[in-house]
């Protein structure tokens, strides 16, 4: 794992993702699973339990994908990035309506975003492993 990039941000994200949706669970007692306002995380992030077992599950995958092998995480990696860039780009339509199930602030789209677009580097880069190309 060690000279794999892929690997080490997989299970770097995921441990993040996997400790943001634990937490999250702490700011929202009382908020229904489904709200489309819901507690705020850190003061800015605004989640729900829906949002919470998304971030968890996202983490798990991510976790697991770094530990397997190497493309398993670049395709993890790619899959997930692509989702948070779709979601970072709805999410902003998406905020102050009806179909916001997941809690959704422009924090949140910008974290998405950014999220997105540094999974997506490292999933569509090139792996290497010492003098030649790893896909392993």
């Amino acid at each position: 794992m060690r000279t794999s990039p892929n690997r080490l941000v997989a299970v770097i994200f995921g441990a993040v993702y996997l400790v943001v949706g634990l937490v999250g669970f702490a700011v929202t007692g009382g908020v229904s699973f489904l709200a489309t306002n819901g507690g705020m995380l850190l003061g800015i992030f605004m989640v729900n339990p829906l949002h919470n077992v998304a971030h968890l599950l996202i983490g798990a995958a991510l976790v697991i994908a770094g530990f397997v092998s190497t493309r398993a995480a670049k395709t993890t990696n790619t899959v997930i990035g692509a989702a948070y860039l779709l979601l970072g780009i709805a999410g902003f339509f998406l905020v102050g309506t009806a179909a916001n199930i997941l809690a959704l602030n422009t924090f949140d789209q910008f974290l998405h975003l950014a999220s997105a677009i540094l999974l997506l580097a490292f999933g569509l880069g090139v792996e290497r492993s010492g003098s030649r190309l790893a896909m392993q």
